[in-house]
């Protein structure tokens, strides 16, 4: 079975990533600053469900990160749960805390990811946002970049996979899409607002003229 998996996700993300950026013209600048080996945290605006699989489209098969989801959304039925597990790769991230333990880590699997050294996939936002408008980053990232001081955080910029599948959409629409990968960070006490600040200022920059001039 697991051999049967492991092809069919190769499969599953040639003809993904083949009809992604045929539908989108996805245009992508910087793709030499994204992460080769080793454990990361690749952050990124969230507005569609597209977000993960263009992410995850710009790395090697033999090099996807792991999309760090939420559990009560993906676990609603039993093929939705064996699809994100064996397919997409998720790392289920439990959003209603668990009041019968009052010490649960919702990111402890995240963290167990980053300490075998894997790539993993965070939306600081928490959760699909409206086309194209940024909300106020959780304190998330801030916690996970504290536990792990020494691996790189990514940021990528996305644009227009928001009006191509906005929340609530079951199926994409053609639209160019922008994809911008940052510098690498590390983590510090002024991290959570300087995040903040970069996906602002790409928001407000995209407002104005379309284009990413950062």
């Amino acid at each position: 079975m697991k051999i049967l998996n492991f092809f069919a996700r190769r499969i599953f993300f040639l003809v993904v990533r083949a009809l992604l950026w045929i539908l989108l013209g996805t245009v992508v600048r910087h793709r030499e600053r994204l992460p080769i080996s080793g454990a990361a945290i690749i952050i990124a605006n969230h507005n569609s469900h597209l977000d993960t699989l263009v992410i995850m489209g710009l790395f090697s098969l033999d090099n996807l990160p792991r999309p760090v989801a939420a559990a009560d959304y993906f676990y609603r039925n039993g093929f939705m749960k064996w699809f994100a597990e064996n397919m997409i790769g998720i790392i289920a991230l439990e959003r209603r805390k668990d009041h019968r333990d009052e010490q649960l880590d919702p990111l402890e699997k995240v963290n167990e990811a980053l300490q075998r050294g894997e790539k993993v996939i965070f939306f600081p936002e928490g959760t699909r946002g409206e086309p194209e408008r940024l909300s106020e980053f959780k304190s998330g990232i801030a916690k996970l970049a504290a536990k792990h001081p020494t691996v790189p955080i990514i940021p990528i910029l996305l644009y227009g996979l928001g009006k191509s599948m906005p929340k609530g959409s079951h199926f994409p629409i053609p639209m160019s899409a922008q994809v911008f990968v940052c510098r690498h960070k590390f983590s510090s006490q002024t991290l959570l607002i300087r995040l903040q600040r970069l996906f602002n200022r790409f928001t407000q920059q995209l407002e104005k003229k379309g284009k990413l001039f950062l």
